[in-house]
């Protein structure tokens, strides 16, 4: 018998933090894998071991697909706007989109699946692929400066209406939008929207931790900021598809496959000004 799936997620090297917000190895087990792709904001890199990786980009709803029994995959989810420069094309070609990552890196994304096919373990590709990608950024554009502080503004626990996020910027409404929609491929609402969203499965995952005092899904919705229950529920099947128990199963701190998030939703944690704590 072969062994269970599995999906462990790490922090990024530290020479891609500004770029990356998470990277993570996933193992299928010896059936088939349906897997839900939820909008994160960004544009994400998949490496099946053995074949040419793809290009998950940003989404406004869930993606679903069925991955292959027995397989290896590591990968790497950017932050909005963050994989614009290593892409080479704008963001807004690849809304609710999966490609070849020959389509844009023709031989070089043969090379990179070559590479991670010859590594000893999926450890060891995955630290292959987190260092094939500085050496690329070192050789790119910088993201564009102005997106990268709107998108932090945009995060959750630090509401801001967009027309105070332009008069902060001094930009114009329609000027942010375009630049947002070449770098991040969704404009700033849509995004502030996903990020929300986000927000609360972090909080999700906080409140199931051994030192979290019980919180129930409404409690939740309110802490990131939704008017009421009815809200997220909305929200969350606008995003994924599902209502919000669908989605966890019943336990919010994982989901129901027991897949640990806690690195992907750390930096929305760290925002936060105060994590709910026993006592």
């Amino acid at each position: 018998m072969g062994e269970p799936q599995s999906y462990v997620e790490r922090i990024p090297l530290r020479s891609l933090a500004t770029r990356v917000r998470t990277v993570w190895v996933q193992r299928t087990g010896p059936e088939p894998y349906v897997q839900r792709h939820l909008p994160t904001g960004g544009v994400e890199l998949h490496c099946r071991i053995g074949a040419i990786p793809r290009l998950v980009g940003p989404l406004t709803a869930a993606l679903v697909e069925v991955l292959p029994a027995d397989a290896t995959i590591v990968g790497v989810r950017f932050w909005p706007g963050a994989a614009t420069p290593l892409l080479g094309l704008p963001a807004d070609e690849l809304v609710d989109q999966a490609i070849s990552l020959a389509d844009l890196w023709r031989s070089e994304a043969l090379r990179l699946g070559e590479l991670l096919i010859d590594a000893p373990g999926p450890d060891a590709a995955l630290d292959l692929l987190q260092r094939h990608l500085v050496s690329m950024q070192d050789e790119r554009d910088r993201p564009d400066p102005l997106v990268a502080v709107a998108a932090q503004r945009l995060m959750p626990w630090q509401p801001v209406g967009i027309s105070a996020l332009t008069t902060e910027l001094a930009i114009s409404a329609s000027q942010l939008r375009r630049r947002f929609l070449t770098a991040v491929g969704l404009g700033p609402k849509p995004l502030q929207r996903t990020l929300r969203f986000q927000g609360y499965l972090a909080l999700a995952q906080a409140a199931g931790s051994p030192a979290a005092r019980p919180l129930g899904v409404a409690d939740l919705a309110a802490d990131v900021g939704y008017a009421d229950h009815a809200h997220l529920s909305r929200e969350c099947h606008r995003l994924t598809g599902l209502t919000p128990t669908e989605l966890l199963l019943g336990d919010v701190d994982r989901c129901g496959c027991g897949h640990d998030h806690a690195a992907s939703y750390l930096p929305f944690l760290a925002g936060r000004r105060q994590v709910p704590r026993a006592g």
